[in-house]
């Protein structure tokens, strides 16, 4: 067995989370390769949650609906998942909670409440317990499970060594896992790589108001601000947070912001601002279903066009949507980049599915890059802030600068920052800011702004973006396609995504929303897709539901 998938599953509250991490990392110690795929409620009690995590020899970043294990600490994950079992499926449970018709040889039942009250240990330890008993049952050593227990859980460990020793003797071995003779890489969630990518580029402060699926990054840099020298803030609402962040990017600290769907249209206004006071910012958007608040904990791809076009008024943007925690990394660093090189707003289009799924992280796959400083005054001349340039970038000073006077204006004004109406500057100043697009443009050609992966002779491509392009990517190699993924969406790599349909004569879009948003994007550049493939129950796709959708279009085209 290679490639195997196990679902856990319980009441929400209870750790899943936590013991899918603990599974996954016993089996990146083994040299696989993981992905976990993460499923919960809005509640913070009550309600079933659950996780799959697979594991591979390679690098993947999707999952399968069907699983070789079946870890179940309530009858719920049994009677909810029935449809996702193999045939051959190894069912480990609670036998005091789950009623389970199995072949005996295809299950290990646990008194796990005896065995707690045994130790004097409280419920939340049922996961130990079960994750032992699950070592057991695929032949991997106590001093495996011990080791990645004590680095894992800070709490009462001792005690949680001792319900997993006793959980390790009631089960018993179904098969073997062997371990694997490669390297084994770091675990990060898609919210980890971004919040790593911005610290690259220069990260100074991280201000955002707790939204899923964006919070864990707010989670994150408060844990390491103190080891990166961050001041991470956490205000009273969507509003205040865009209005602080332009107050520091004001003095000159490069600063992000974290967000969803419903606080991002809060901070539209303070968007705009951004646009006419050429303020540098970074807004990570992590969508949901939708509209209002939607399905709160689920995952979506449905906010593409409202962040190419909030805020009133017209000014460029840069707006890149990631697929994997490489390039979660990568554009992270370079938006803040982007961000401060051109004083415009750069906004990270992120989803539950990749903010909150776990991967195999490679830093050799990333292209290096370094933070960039931007354009300061020579104070040489009168500093004028909105000093026309070619490019429409002005010199940049900041306070306390005891020479300059530092105007930031949400009005029309002219060079110096002084309100204005008339026609002529506004013009000029319009002009100014819009310039930016195109020498943007031209620097995005030389970085990988649209990637096209598979069977470069393929006539048929898969296109994706963000998310989609683990499960695109890895369908794409079963089925012999080729799949074309636009990162950055803003502005539009026209040039580079005409050259990646080389040789394509059908086109197959991949979309987590139900009006097909790229494809829309596109076909304002004169790009048609040939049939779209959507799904927004706000759930991903999985490995095996995609082939399948891919066969039955790939027929009819």
């Amino acid at each position: 067995m290679d490639d195997f998938s196990i679902l856990i599953g319980g009441k929400a509250g209870f750790g899943i989370d936590k013991s899918s991490l603990i599974i996954a990392h016993i089996l990146n110690e083994l040299g696989y390769r993981i992905y976990i795929y993460r499923d919960y409620p809005s509640l913070i009690r009550g309600g079933h949650t659950f996780s799959i995590i697979r594991a591979s020899p390679v690098k993947i970043a999707t999952h399968y609906n069907k699983v070789d294990f079946l870890l179940a600490l309530n009858q719920d994950t049994l009677n909810f998942h029935k449809k996702r079992l193999k045939k051959d499926c190894l069912f480990i449970y609670d036998s005091e909670q789950v009623k389970i018709d199995v072949d005996s040889t295809c299950g290990i039942g646990l008194p796990i409440g005896k065995i707690l009250k045994e130790e004097n240990a409280p419920e939340v330890m049922r996961n130990t317990c079960i994750i032992a008993a699950f070592c057991k049952a695929i032949g991997i050593d106590l001093e495996i499970l011990e080791k990645i227990l004590k680095k894992e859980i800070s709490r009462e460990i001792d005690l949680n060594l001792r319900v997993a020793r006793r959980g390790f003797q009631e089960g018993k071995e179904l098969t073997k896992i062997e371990p694997l003779s490669q390297k084994k890489l770091p675990l990060l969630s898609g919210n980890q790589a971004m919040a790593l990518g911005l610290i690259k580029g220069g990260l100074k402060t991280y201000i955002a108001y707790p939204m899923t699926p964006s919070s864990p990054i707010l989670h994150f840099l408060a844990d390491v601000a103190q080891d990166f020298n961050l001041k991470v803030i956490h205000p009273e609402s969507e509003i205040s947070v865009i209005l602080m962040a332009l107050g520091f990017s004001y003095m000159g600290e490069k600063v992000a912001v974290g967000t969803s769907g419903g606080g991002f249209c809060l901070m539209t206004e303070g968007l705009s601002f951004a646009g006419m006071s050429e303020l540098p910012i970074v807004i990570i958007l992590g969508q949901r279903p939708g509209p209002s608040t939607g399905l709160p904990t689920y995952s979506a791809q449905t906010d593409l066009h409202f962040a190419l076009n909030a805020g009133q008024g017209e000014f460029p943007r840069f707006m890149v949507a990631p697929g994997d925690c490489e390039e979660a990394y990568f554009w992270s660093c370079m938006a803040l980049n982007i961000s401060w090189k051109y004083q415009i707003p750069s906004i990270i289009l992120s989803d539950k599915t990749l903010g909150e799924g776990v991967f195999n992280f490679d830093i050799d796959l990333i292209p290096q890059i370094e933070e960039e400083r931007p354009v300061l005054w020579d104070k040489k001349s009168p500093y004028k802030r909105y000093l026309i340039t070619e490019n429409g970038v002005s010199p940049l000073a900041f306070v306390p600068d005891k020479e300059a006077i530092i105007k930031v204006n949400s009005y029309e004004h002219d060079e110096f920052g002084i309100t204005t109406e008339d026609p002529i500057v506004t013009k000029a100043m319009q002009d100014k800011r819009l310039r930016k697009e195109k020498y943007l443009s031209e620097e995005l050609e030389g970085y990988k702004a649209v990637k096209s992966y598979g069977n470069k002779d393929s006539s048929v491509a898969l296109l994706c973006w963000g998310s989609n392009k683990g499960v695109a990517l890895e369908a794409a190699g079963n089925l012999g396609l080729k799949v074309i993924q636009p990162l950055v969406l803003s502005p539009f790599p026209v040039e580079q995504f005409q050259e990646a349909l080389t040789g394509v004569k059908k086109i197959i879009s991949v979309e987590n929303n139900a009006t097909g948003q790229l494809a829309r994007l596109i076909k304002g550049f004169g790009f048609n897709v040939d049939a779209q493939i959507l799904k927004y129950d706000g759930r991903p796709f999985s490995l095996d539901e995609l082939e399948e959708e891919i066969k039955k279009w790939n027929r009819k085209i």
